[in-house]
């Protein structure tokens, strides 16, 4: 994705949903719920407009751009089932999703940082691409390096990780071992997948 360097906190309000989780962009949710503006009327959106975006909650949650996500739908347009659910289940299977749901970091794009930073290894391989998508067996660690594992070990200190059922995380060896694919009830962003696939297969 072409990094979006905006304002999240701006994103946060337009959405309606906590998409940025840094402390200034969840504060200003929790202050002001309404959209950003002086004047804000309170419309109701069209159809076009409310799948439009959900599509951008996609996009702005795992930072997908366009093309990104048009691609991951293609993919899962050939296979069976919910198309909205496997949409979100292969985003859910990125490695900066995992980094950020386990613990390693804050914020997703933190997560993104610091992959494309070398910081972590999968089955002992370093990998630059956020977008890697993980499979059952695979190992994410942090890179051998003694910076990087304090750096890690004092984000853990202070983190909230998420429970995931497919996914183990060693504090200790800083290392997260993934035991099968997600499930729908794994999904951690709150979005009507089924609008965005119409949105999308127009």
């Amino acid at each position: 994705m072409a990094r979006y360097t905006g304002p999240k906190a701006r994103v946060n309000r337009r959405l309606g949903t906590l998409i940025y989780e840094t402390a200034g962009a969840a504060r200003a949710l929790d202050r002001r719920d309404s959209p950003p503006g002086m004047h804000v009327r309170g419309r109701r959106p069209s159809n076009y407009g409310a799948a439009l975006m959900e599509k951008q909650k996609i996009k702005h949650y795992y930072g997908l751009g366009e093309r990104q996500l048009r691609r991951y739908f293609e993919n899962v347009s050939r296979k069976v089932g919910n198309t909205g659910e496997l949409l979100l289940l292969m985003c859910e299977r990125r490695l900066d999703n995992v980094v950020r749901r386990v613990g390693f970091t804050k914020t997703r794009p933190q997560a993104r940082q610091g992959i494309t930073h070398g910081h972590f290894r999968v089955n002992g391989v370093k990998v630059t691409k956020p977008g890697y998508m993980l499979r059952p067996g695979d190992i994410v660690e942090v890179r051998n390096r003694e910076n990087l594992k304090n750096l890690y070990r004092g984000v853990i200190a202070n983190a909230s990780p998420d429970a995931l059922d497919w996914v183990t995380f060693d504090s200790e060896n800083l290392t997260a071992t993934i035991l099968g694919l997600p499930g729908a009830s794994d999904i951690s962003l709150p979005v009507d997948a089924n609008s965005v696939v119409e949105f999308l297969s127009r």
